[in-house]
């Protein structure tokens, strides 16, 4: 996508509010990617919810609406002391995958799970700023079918 093109793309992106300064990062560094490449803030809706398994819900409410090219849904999972962790890392990741097979347009997956706040807060440039490159790749790959 030229930057003629990419200031059109309409990206809806779900954040969640648990572990909210990683998540806050991670957001930061994908729409400043997003805007540097030529995508219109105008065009990025941006909504919250509670956690990472909240996530695919709203990203299913936004496939539905039918006026987004990609959803990106931020999150951040820390390992605790207990399996929460596995089921929230697992089951998000399930949901944010089913969205998108069952509508048929792109979901990206920004919902980091580490092992501690410090592996969280090493990955939130490089995985904010993935999110943001992966989604214009991938809603210019479907356009182009």
């Amino acid at each position: 996508m030229n930057k003629d093109t990419l200031k059109d793309l309409k990206v809806g992106i779900i954040s969640s509010r648990f572990n909210t300064p990683v998540v806050s990062e991670l957001l930061n560094f994908c729409v400043k990617k997003l805007e540097s490449q030529g995508v219109s803030l105008n065009n990025i809706v941006h909504k919250e919810v509670p956690g990472a398994l909240e996530i695919p819900l709203l990203a299913n409410a936004f496939a539905l609406s039918k006026g987004f090219d990609v959803l990106i849904g931020i999150g951040a999972v820390i390992r605790g002391e207990t399996y929460h962790f596995e089921v929230v890392s697992d089951q998000s990741a399930q949901g944010v995958m089913r969205v998108q097979l069952d509508h048929n347009i792109p979901v990206i997956n920004a919902i980091i799970t580490t092992n501690s706040s410090e592996e969280a807060y090493a990955r939130t440039k490089i995985k904010g700023e993935e999110a943001a490159l992966n989604a214009i790749e991938m809603a210019a790959l479907i356009k182009s079918l």
